[in-house]
């Protein structure tokens, strides 16, 4: 059956999931197929407040964006510990949307031989960081003035 035909889903991108679903009742067993229509967004994906600090950090880092520097940058200014590995994790994801993109140094003896990786923010990172500062800005702009309390 054709989703965008039927009128189910109108942008043509959906997903079928199975669900399997017991019969209430003692030791009754049978299960029953069910399918929930999952629409997909279509163009849209925003910034996660960590994805968001790792493109800003690799942006100030320049040339020298790697793994240990991004994570040492938002320490710095988070005030609290960034595992490499949760570094490493969220630039795996951006890659994978082309928000960033990464090359190979050369390997280095005081690493064992092995070659650090450089990221770089690539034009669609570079616009989702626009665009989520000025969705940011909007919304802080049309916050009544907030008070101030000194602990």
């Amino acid at each position: 059956m054709n989703l965008r035909s039927s009128g189910i889903c109108s942008s043509g991108a959906a997903t079928l999931y199975p669900i399997f679903r017991r019969s209430p009742g003692p030791k009754l067993l049978r299960k029953t197929n069910f399918f929930i229509i999952v629409e997909l967004m279509a163009d849209r994906s925003y910034l996660g407040e960590f994805e968001l600090m790792i493109l800003l950090a690799i942006l100030h880092l320049g040339d020298e964006a790697y793994g240990v520097p991004i994570s040492r940058e938002l320490e710095a200014h988070r005030g609290r510990e960034v595992s490499v590995g949760s570094v490493y994790a969220a630039l795996e994801r951006m890659e994978n949307k082309g928000m960033v993109s990464s090359t190979l140094g050369n390997p280095t003896p005081e690493r064992g031989g092995k070659a650090k990786r450089y990221f770089q923010v690539t034009n669609a990172g570079l616009r989702q960081v626009q665009e989520t500062r000025r969705v940011l800005s909007a919304l802080w702009q049309r916050l009544p003035a907030l008070k101030r309390t000194e602990a």
